[in-house]
């Protein structure tokens, strides 16, 4: 018996009028929206750059992306309070660098080197001084301070105590701070006295040590020559704001005052970076007067002979500490075999070049990048920027990455090709590129 087959009608749900309109309404909107966006000027151009943007963040910060990276992450030896951290840092400057750390500088703390000094290189040192008591004796007038500067004249100046050249300025410790009324060291000024001095009709102010005339006539290395004479007589005691007269008899005479260069001390400090350096006591220029005799004929000056040197005012040294440390990359250097003399010239020539990067190329600018296995043919390459980078494979494989190989190979091209590191540092001052 043959089976009836039963077809099963599909079951349909029915959905009034009511909601067939509103779905067909919303078709028809969605579909004008679209077409309202598509065609509007800027819709493709906008999500065009918004797609490019989302594929450039991906390619950043994608792990293993094959890409440069801001690397400018340095190594700081922080030393302060008795104790020293090493710390990592991006800032740029050691000021940027101390504001963003729990540390609090005081009235008279001294920071080395200064605020405004880049942070360049690793294990890039910074040091911090507190400040201690100090009473700054000036005559009748005691003044007191904190500082931690190192010289008598610095802590002057930090507080704001003008000295003159010829003051002196001693450091006595406290023994009794009953009765000295000080917890502290103590800075004795020792005041020069002013003497009102007319060389040879050229009125001057002089301060000088000397207790008499003659005496200032010696400590300022006076020669009264024929037709010279000097007022008031030499053994008059000196008393502040005396009037002293040099004059000259049966001749021309002609002053003229220049200045005497400042001379600079330079202190080596282990405890700052090679490169770094600290002022310690800021310095300044003297002055000096030149008394010529002027040779006239018929009333026309026709020479000059010089009769008189009177130093007005003596130079103040400047006293400036040299880093020493060749911690971090720079200490590669010694490894390459450049030697302790030339270190200044090389490092002159590579900050220049490279900022002391053994992987940035020519033309990449405030990053270091990390290698990605790929040199420019063309171009300069690593610390010393050799042109191509391909010319230093001949002091290792490893030339693409290792400062000691870059090194070595930049102590030959120094002395192969200027003769010395000296000689192209000369040639780099003088036209910005070796």
């Amino acid at each position: 018996m043959r089976k009836r087959l039963h077809l099963h009608r599909p079951k349909y749900k029915l959905i009034d009028r009511s909601q067939s309109r509103k779905l067909k309404r919303f078709s028809v909107k969605g579909t004008h929206r679209f077409n309202r966006i598509r065609n509007h000027p800027v819709a493709i151009p906008a999500l065009a750059l918004f797609v490019l943007i989302g594929a450039l963040i991906t390619f950043i910060v994608w792990p293993g992306s094959n890409k440069f990276i801001d690397t400018s992450s340095r190594i700081v030896i922080l030393t302060h309070d008795g104790q020293t951290e090493t710390i990592p840092t991006k800032e740029r400057t050691v000021g940027a660098f101390l504001s963003k750390l729990p540390i609090k500088l005081g009235v008279g703390d001294v920071v080395e080197p200064s605020l405004s000094t880049p942070i360049n290189q690793d294990d890039f040192r910074i040091n911090i001084y507190r400040a201690r008591p100090i009473e700054i004796v000036d005559g009748t007038n005691k003044i007191f301070t904190f500082s931690a500067a190192t010289t008598p004249r610095s802590i002057a100046q930090q507080a704001n105590v003008l000295v003159y050249p010829e003051d002196e300025l001693n450091i006595v410790p406290t023994t009794n701070f009953l009765t000295n009324d000080s917890i502290g060291e103590q800075i004795v000024i020792d005041r020069a006295t002013p003497v009102n001095f007319n060389l040879y009709g050229t009125p001057t102010v002089i301060r000088t040590r000397a207790k008499t005339v003659g005496e200032l006539v010696e400590e300022k290395k006076i020669v009264l020559g024929a037709g010279d004479s000097i007022q008031p007589a030499l053994p008059t005691p000196i008393t502040a704001n005396l009037e002293v007269f040099l004059t000259h008899k049966g001749t021309q005479i002609q002053t003229v005052t220049q200045q005497i260069p400042m001379p600079i001390q330079t202190i080596e400090d282990g405890s700052l970076a090679y490169g770094t350096s600290a002022v310690r006591q800021q310095g300044s220029p003297g002055s000096e007067d030149l008394t010529y005799q002027v040779n006239t004929v018929n009333g026309a000056a026709v020479s000059k002979t010089l009769i008189q040197t009177v130093i007005i005012s003596p130079p103040v040294t400047d006293i400036v500490a040299q880093g020493t440390s060749l911690s971090g990359i720079k200490g590669d250097m010694a490894i390459a075999g450049i030697a302790p003399s030339d270190y200044q010239y090389a490092d002159y020539i590579i900050s220049n070049e490279s900022g002391w990067c053994p992987t940035k190329a020519q033309g990449q600018y405030g990053y270091c990048p990390v290698y990605t296995g790929y040199v420019p043919s063309t171009g300069g390459y690593g610390l010393c920027q050799a042109t191509p980078g391909i010319k230093m494979a001949s002091f290792g494989s490893d030339w693409a990455t290792n400062p000691v190989t870059q090194l070595e190979w930049c102590n030959s091209y120094a002395q192969r090709t200027y003769g010395s590191w000296y000689n192209a540092y000369v040639h780099w001052v003088n036209d910005h590129w070796w």
